[in-house]
């Protein structure tokens, strides 16, 4: 009977709880539950590539209401019919590149998704941007910094919107540790640590061509940091090393330290691998003087195994990235239909694209001369709230 004195009211007589603002998936629910719908026009896209991230853009155009596929450009023919037979695409047009033409004088296309391989990437963008279509483009824009930055101003002169895909900023987790972080609540931060193993190890046909690890992979986790402190390095330090032979026989490495020190006195750390027996381990920690931000990884399910001696076992982390950040790919995609129906401004600003390219070419020069490289930043190329 002890407790009988903190028996309360019947739940029913009370208000009802609104469901936590950070619950996306439930206000999704809600929406179809609901069948909420706004006043604005189906965007109607045209897909450039069906491969890794492709696949992953398609699944998410076919399962949205917003958008209405047109067109799907491949160079790989002999996947065509499968396609439009696994996705049900009867009315979709399929076009090889050099076909592609079709797509920038059909004035029924409103925006372009460019997953194709990075040396395609300029071409494509400056094509759909001419044709005055919106260009949603996975990272990188063009293969050098003089080609971006032309991307971008033929982007501001159509008014269009050119939008770079950082999908890590989209992930539930991440987004509630940035705006955290911002309302101060580990205080001006003093050391922000970046753990990033990837899983599976990818093909050497990639590596060979991805760029190397600096400008293909560490991009994203610098691309992290800066967007949670809201500023740039201005010094780098970097070691790496290839422990695999034949990432060393290419001229890569699949290791990399990295350490950063930014003009507010933060310090940032990257721990960098491409290869992780163990899964996708992606782990982002904020500290400060008011505490610490953690952002863990997540598992495949909940359930913990008592046995015997063994302790507590518990279910992997997610394999790799597709899974990982899924979440991610879904909220950055519909961001940036928010984007074309000026419903937002987009959370990826190109000032952040050149800066996280600029800072990538920095790490590499450290890691490749053994030294610590400095970096100086115009007022132009520093983020707009400084």
């Amino acid at each position: 009977m002890a407790t009988v004195k903190f028996k309360e009211t019947s739940p029913y007589v009370k208000p009802k709880p609104a469901p936590p603002e950070d619950d996306y998936l439930y206000k999704k629910y809600l929406e179809h539950l609901t069948l909420k719908t706004e006043k604005e026009p189906i965007v109607k896209v045209a897909l450039f590539g069906v491969g890794h991230a492709g696949t992953i853009h398609l699944e998410t155009m076919i399962s949205s209401r917003r958008v209405q596929i047109l067109y799907i450009i491949d160079d790989v023919k002999s996947k065509w019919q499968s396609i439009r037979k696994y996705w049900h695409l009867d009315n979709v047009t399929f076009l090889s590149s050099k076909q592609c033409d079709k797509v920038f004088k059909d004035s029924n296309v409103d925006a372009v998704f460019v997953a194709t391989p990075t040396i395609t990437h300029k071409d494509i963008v400056i094509k759909a941007l001419e044709a005055k279509k919106a260009v949603f483009c996975e990272k990188p824009i063009a293969e050098d910094r003089p080609s971006t930055v032309k991307c971008y101003e033929m982007a501001k002169k159509v008014g269009k919107p050119l939008f770079t895909a950082f999908n890590r900023r989209f992930d539930p987790s991440y987004w509630n540790l940035k705006q955290r972080v911002h309302k101060g609540e580990v205080g001006h931060v003093h050391m922000i640590k970046r753990v990033a193993h990837d899983s599976p190890l990818l093909s050497l046909e990639y590596l060979k061509v991805s760029g190397g690890i600096f400008h293909d992979c560490l991009v994203h986790d610098i691309d992290l940091i800066v967007w949670v402190l809201g500023e740039y390095p201005d010094k780098v330090s970097v070691l790496a090393h290839a422990n695999i032979p034949e990432i060393k026989a290419i001229g890569d490495f699949d290791t990399v330290a990295v350490n950063f020190h930014f003009p507010s006195g933060t310090l940032g750390m990257i721990d960098l691998s491409r290869n992780s027996p163990y899964g996708y381990d992606q782990r982002l920690e904020v500290f400060g003087p008011k505490g610490m931000l953690q952002a863990d990884n997540r598992q495949l399910n909940s359930v913990h195994l008592y046995n015997e001696l063994q302790g507590i076992i518990t279910a992997p982390i997610w394999y790799s990235w597709p899974s990982r950040f899924m979440n991610g790919y879904k909220r950055e995609f519909e961001h940036f239909l928010d984007v074309v129906h000026d419903k937002t401004e987009s959370e990826v600003k190109s000032k952040d694209i050149l800066a996280v390219s600029k800072i990538a070419t920095a790490c590499e020069e450290s890691a490749r001369m053994g030294k610590v490289v400095e970096l100086i930043w115009t007022k132009d190329e520093l983020p707009d709230n400084l």
